[in-house]
């Protein structure tokens, strides 16, 4: 599906969602659901209804009505399960950590707070809860009879203006809104989830390559699919083999690599030393260079010259972990980049020298329309794991390459370049 040239959805994107459902007598149908509204509309033909439709947006005198409007709003937002068990917003999300939109996250930020996700217990849902596609096509299915099989959800027309959408791009429900409605949705239900940022498969950690070790630090290459630290899954982490390996008492990394990037990783041995290279870290004071494989979205002809990258980046509260760029609040990121090599089926060999150190950094900074307009390839969350060719990626074609920095204790410079696998 893609936009027409002269709709809404040129000008401004949406997501759409396909479910597939069985039916009493074991007959496919087929539901189709948008996101809020289209076309100043929440009802078209073919498309399921909202779950619940308000008249107007709630407005009220003060903070205070304003709330109390909201409350209301969301309390009429019901939704059901296989079980016949119905709830609303209020009760869906009263467990939940609440989310602050981001106007509120930054004026809590003014004064200490600096996450996302407060711990006020009088936080409502977060605004537009329960307008997503999966919630919707789910609510129609569990409320007609129909049993749900396979849900899919994907992005057409132009991206919003600070999130990283590609049209035509399977997305997972978003964790901030949507989640949290389908863990009491989806009880006694058995659905299949069509997305495009499932994590490759998880890399064994048979045997780390160390480059270089001494009684402070260790430097190593880590395999793509590893996590660096300990997550939120049971996987396995580097630190965690390291330590367990060659029972070091204390061994942490002094800066990140994404699950699905590979390359040099520096890590301390103790926390001395550990706070050490983070203040080079800090200061810039150590030189990096990551080598990449970039899909264009559309002719790059300065080859010559280096393209430098400025757009700030944040966490995106409603979508964790995915990054998104906010020119008013978002924290300063700045990368360097060099184009290498095109190869016959258009993708090109890029080098990425980052100044500083964001969270998917690299990644945003590659696709975004204002940065490379070029998406790394293999990129799950900000790209797509469909080459060229039709195939798809085994993994994300991003691979930190050659570090320079300064020896904490012997002040004698260290320097390492490990070509990543698709220049060897």
């Amino acid at each position: 599906m893609r936009a027409n040239p002269d709709s809404e959805l040129h000008r401004q994107g949406k997501m759409f969602g396909i479910l597939v459902c069985t039916d009493s007598d074991n007959r496919i149908v087929n539901l189709q659901a948008f996101s809020a509204m289209l076309d100043g509309s929440y009802h078209h033909d073919g498309f399921v209804p909202p779950v619940f439709e308000m008249t107007q947006p709630p407005i009220g005198s003060n903070r205070e009505e304003s709330q109390r409007l909201q409350r209301l709003l969301f309390a009429n937002y019901r939704f059901s399960n296989a079980y016949g068990e119905t709830r609303n917003l209020l009760e869906i999300f009263a467990n939940e950590s609440p989310i602050l939109p981001p106007e509120e996250w930054f004026r809590e930020k003014a004064t200490h707070h600096t996450s996302p996700i407060s711990n006020k217990p009088s936080s409502l849902p977060p605004s537009g809860a329960g307008e997503c596609c999966a919630p919707k096509l789910l609510q129609y299915a569990l409320t007609h009879g129909l049993q749900p099989q396979a849900l899919a959800e994907f992005w057409v027309g132009a991206p919003p203006r600070t999130e990283l959408r590609q049209e035509g791009v399977f997305y997972p429900p978003c964790s901030g809104k949507c989640v949290p409605i389908l863990k009491h949705m989806l009880k006694g239900t058995e659905l299949f989830i069509l997305r495009s940022d499932t994590p490759y498969t998880q890399t064994a950690i048979r045997s780390v390559e160390v480059l270089y070790e001494d009684e402070w630090l260790m430097v190593v290459n880590k395999p793509a699919g590893v996590l660096s630290v300990p997550g939120k899954t049971l996987e396995p982490s580097l630190t965690q083999y390291l330590s367990a390996m060659h029972n070091y008492p204390f061994l942490q990394p002094v800066h990140r690599l994404d699950q699905d990037t590979s390359g040099i990783l520096v890590l301390a041995k103790t926390p001395e030393i550990y706070k050490t290279l983070q203040s080079y870290f800090q200061r810039r004071d150590v030189l990096k260079r990551y080598e990449a494989v970039v899909v264009p979205k559309s002719p790059i002809t300065n080859y010559q010259s280096p393209i430098t990258i400025s757009l700030p980046l944040l966490p995106n509260p409603y979508d964790r972990p995915r990054q998104m760029v906010h020119k008013e609040h978002g924290k300063p990121a700045f990368t360097t980049c060099r184009i290498r090599k095109m190869l016959p089926d258009g993708t090109l060999f890029v080098d990425f020298y980052p100044q500083t150190g964001r969270t998917h950094q690299l990644r945003v900074h590659a696709a975004h329309p204002d940065g490379l307009n070029a998406p790394i390839l293999g990129d799950r969350l900000y790209g797509s794991t469909e080459m060229p060719s039709g195939k798809t990626a085994d993994r994300l074609y991003l691979h930190a390459v050659e570090i320079t920095f300064l020896h904490p204790v012997t002040k004698e410079e260290i320097h390492f370049c490990i070509p990543s696998p698709w220049f060897c």
